[in-house]
């Protein structure tokens, strides 16, 4: 790992795999490498953490999936948000804002 590349604090990663599905379905890789994209290569998830959260989000009702062919013709399932996923995901949003307000100012604090 990277010195730049930082661990997923527990329960941010539920929040940044609903932030990457926001757009469009996805496979597992795919979701991988958006989260990787939109954190600017700070959180790389590994499989062994990605498919059991996906699994778990997706038991809660905030996923659904179905297979279909990936980019290199391989069976891969995809993953979408549901209506409570999306509700989940600003929920999700609020609270980390006000968690990371909160670090941010006890910081900063004298």
């Amino acid at each position: 790992m990277d010195a730049e590349q930082t661990n997923l604090l527990q329960g941010t990663l539920d929040l940044v795999i609903l932030k990457a599905l926001a757009l469009e379905e996805m496979h597992g890789l795919g979701i991988s490498r958006r989260i990787e994209q939109i954190t600017k290569g700070t959180f790389q998830v590994k499989p062994g953490s990605l498919f059991p959260a996906l699994h778990r989000m997706e038991e809660a009702g905030w996923l659904s999936s179905a297979w279909g062919e990936s980019e290199n013709n391989r069976r891969a399932k995809y993953y979408r948000l549901t209506k409570t996923g999306r509700r989940q995901l600003g929920a999700e949003t609020k609270r980390w804002s006000r968690v990371s307000l909160a670090i941010k100012r006890a910081l900063e604090a004298s």
